[in-house]
């Protein structure tokens, strides 16, 4: 953020033909919420941050507050004018309903004369910049298992909520300015999850789960089944960025990237760290109904930090620390490794901790 940048330096009556007028009173438009809306005359437009297909996202000042503006841009998106305006509404509503400290703040949102969405400024940039700022070497391993389970964590949120976020990347994933902590953002095609189908016109292929595609092209706004595990899915290409700092299926193409996806091909594992392998593979399972949960995901990963911790002689957080966790050593003889995500007994699957924290303590000292 520019310290340069004043509330009256640059004014949003300057900006694109925008007023300072308060016309919010009339704006219960789109069937966004009056209370959602926010005063334009209080906000000041900045530099670009990022420049995408449907919007550009600035830096700004809202109440003398650092913010991120994301303006929609109708003349570039290819579908009419009210299908813009569903969607910038459906995004405002989603962000308005979701809090947690991993998923980006909700400030307010403008309508007219533009659609813009405001929320907090994340000074550290993407996740996509930040792990090409290391290559070809890797971040440390302790802090991309932290990145992953603060994304896991948020992930567990929403779809604890029937959120479905469906474009889950590097590059929606934004870091604070010490570039230790992380957060979910772009919340674009985010959708409730239903029981009938949805539609397909979602996701970035590198990262989209292959039950959302199929080895023939699909027209926009086509129908099929899917559900929450889609994400799941992208996760583990997440995860495996983060330990292998490469990109899933480099030099592909979009079109052979779907193809090698729904033919079960995936990323090789061979740098992958032994004890992560297990979770990586059940993560990206060509079956939805095989993936994990994120809760389950949640307290693997939480599990595996707290052992390396233990291994580097390091106190734990409090969240992790050994009275939490409790082990029955025969309910852990001769059980694969693989089944501490799921338990496939009797056709059900459900959670094993205990399972884990062993698997983890036996391979966490080698790392």
């Amino acid at each position: 953020m520019s310290d340069q940048i004043k509330p009256s330096e640059v004014p949003l009556s300057t900006f694109d033909g925008v007023n300072s007028g308060d016309e919010m009173g009339s704006n219960s438009l789109l069937g966004i919420d009056k209370n959602l809306l926010i005063d334009a005359s209080q906000l000041s437009i900045g530099a670009v941050i990022c420049d995408g297909t449907n919007s550009i996202v600035y830096e700004g000042l809202y109440r003398s507050i650092p913010v991120a503006i994301k303006v929609i841009h109708p003349d570039r998106v290819s579908t009419v004018k009210s299908d813009v305006e569903k969607k910038f509404s459906r995004e405002v509503l989603m962000l308005s309903r979701v809090k947690h400290d991993n998923i980006i703040q909700f400030i307010g949102a403008i309508v007219e004369p533009s659609m813009m969405i405001i929320t907090e400024l994340m000074k550290g940039g993407t996740l996509q910049k930040f792990l090409w700022s290391f290559r070809p070497d890797c971040p440390d391993l302790k802090l991309s298992l932290s990145f992953a389970l603060e994304i896991s964590r948020a992930m567990e949120y929403l779809h604890q909520n029937r959120i479905i976020h469906r474009d889950l990347k590097p590059s929606n994933l934004l870091l604070t300015e010490d570039k230790r902590k992380i957060k979910l953002a772009d919340f674009g095609l985010a959708r409730e999850e239903a029981d009938d189908e949805m539609t397909t016109e979602a996701g970035t292929y590198r990262w989209m789960a292959p039950e959302m595609f199929s080895v023939a092209a699909l027209r926009v706004g086509e129908k099929k089944y899917y559900d929450h595990k889609v994400d799941v899915y992208s996760f583990s290409m997440i995860l495996w960025e983060l330990l292998t700092n490469s990109t899933p299926f480099k030099g592909r193409s979009n079109v052979l990237v779907a193809y090698a996806a729904a033919k079960n091909h995936r990323p090789s594992i061979d740098k992958i760290p032994a004890p992560i392998a297990p979770l990586l593979e059940s993560c990206w399972a060509e079956s939805s109904e095989d993936r994990p949960e994120f809760k389950q995901i949640t307290e693997f990963l939480g599990n595996f930090l707290h052992s390396i911790c233990q291994s580097a002689n390091i106190v734990p957080p409090p969240i992790f620390r050994e009275a939490e966790y409790s082990i029955n050593e025969e309910e852990t003889n001769d059980i694969p490794v693989t089944d501490c995500l799921m338990d496939r007994s009797n056709g059900t699957r459900k959670k094993v901790p205990n399972l884990c924290l062993r698997f983890l303590r036996c391979f966490g000292y080698c790392l």
